[in-house]
């Protein structure tokens, strides 16, 4: 397995007083696993939300909660602290951390920190709605981006308040994604100058104007997959069914509806690229006849005849000349024997096989646990990890196929 570009980077999380403290566990976790020397410092009102105990066993590191409490009688914590962070994070940054922080202010374990060091600092606020928008919090965090901190703006949606609208802590995965992309992109950058097509998400086969056949698909394997290989410097086509999704930034998108829009689609832009990921769950039929009414219920049986879509992966596979050509099997049993006949049937150089029947992991799922087979018989299995991870092991392996490819003409 490759080293990641976070791995042994020294990470402070700075964790201030706001419901939104429990999410941090989960961007500790995240960092503490990817390799990097996590440190967490809390101010006395996150202790309301989270024990440190729980920081402590998740980082694997004490926790500084006390800037008159030194861990080491020989350091003075907050300034050893300041000097070694690769980089500090405040997760969540509540209206009065902010305010602190725009006005000099270093009273606790985090802002003293933060007046220290020359490590970028990240604020990642978290709050009401209202308070999110008044005029003082916006304006400090102005004055905070000219100190050159960088603010992450907070997610939409139901708040813990009951409002909804801005001020929800932005995810932990996409704060994970922001930090590695920050460290990975002074050198990772190997699918640089291949051309790339992703397709994600469910079909639609429409029956009448108000109905028709899908699947559970939620497109998010697909989308991790096409923002990773742009990140990494490849020029990505995102072909997309029907999906709730933000298409990745810097990503070309082309967005369907049936099986056969997808495979025009597909088929189109095949010839240009260097490889090809299908992540879709394309729909295998589609109803003969289609209503250009709305079918009113009866008390009659209706039976609605199939016809079989064209299968996309496999005149891929018939078509290929020199692209990368992968495929996902999606099954909820005998997963091995059907992953193999399927790279052998369809022509494809991987597989990448998951057990939809699970309900923790695969469709609408954020995590996944997959098994990449091979053409020359290889096995490896991926133990269950966020999407986002998945994607990253993926590219890794698609970057080795291809570096080998161009290294074999």
């Amino acid at each position: 397995m490759r080293l990641t570009a976070i791995q042994g980077k020294r990470i402070l999380i700075g964790v201030t007083g706001g419901i939104a403290a429990y999410k941090a566990c989960v961007l500790t976790s995240r960092l503490t696993k990817a390799g990097c020397d996590v440190h967490v410092m809390m101010t006395k009102e996150a202790k309301q939300f989270v024990s440190p105990q729980t920081f402590q066993a998740l980082s694997r590191n004490p926790v500084h909660d006390d800037i008159f409490t030194e861990k080491n009688e020989h350091q003075i914590a907050h300034i050893d602290l300041a000097d070694q962070a690769d980089l500090i994070i405040i997760a969540p940054a509540t209206a009065h951390t902010i305010a602190k922080l725009a006005h000099g202010l270093a009273d606790d374990m985090v802002t003293a920190a933060v007046l220290a060091t020359k490590a970028p600092v990240w604020v990642a606020p978290a709050m009401n709605v209202n308070m999110y928008h008044h005029p003082a919090v916006q304006k400090n965090l102005e004055i905070i981006q000219s100190y050159g901190y960088r603010v992450l703006k907070p997610d939409s949606g139901m708040l813990a308040c009951g409002w909804v609208g801005e001020g929800r802590l932005m995810e932990p995965d996409a704060i994970y994604e922001e930090i590695e992309d920050y460290f990975g992109q002074a050198h990772q950058k190997d699918l640089q100058g291949y051309r790339i097509l992703v397709t994600a998400g469910p079909t639609r086969e429409k029956i009448d104007p108000v109905r028709f056949l899908t699947n559970h698909s939620s497109g998010k394997m697909g989308y991790a997959i096409a923002a990773c290989a742009q990140k990494r410097g490849a020029d990505v086509l995102l072909i997309t069914g029907p999906t709730e999704l933000d298409p990745p930034a810097g990503v070309e998108v082309i967005r369907v509806e049936s099986a056969l829009e997808m495979y025009e689609a597909v088929m189109k832009h095949f010839d240009e690229m260097d490889a090809v990921i299908k992540t879709a769950a394309v729909s295998d039929y589609r109803p003969k006849a289609v209503s250009d009414r709305k079918i009113k219920k009866t008390e009659d049986h209706p039976k609605i005849e199939l016809v079989r879509n064209p299968d996309i992966l496999e005149e891929l596979g018939r078509r290929k000349t020199t692209q990368i050509l992968i495929g996902f099997a999606a099954e909820t049993h005998d997963l091995d024997h059907y992953a193999k006949g399927k790279l052998e049937k369809k022509n494809l150089d991987m597989v990448v096989a998951n057990d939809v029947a699970r309900t923790d992991t695969g469709f609408r799922s954020n995590d996944n646990e997959v098994t990449f087979y091979f053409r020359n018989g290889d096995i490896r299995h991926l133990h269950k990890m966020p999407k986002a991870e998945v994607a990253q092991e993926l590219c890794n392996l698609l970057a080795e196929m291809l570096d080998k490819k161009k290294g074999s003409v």
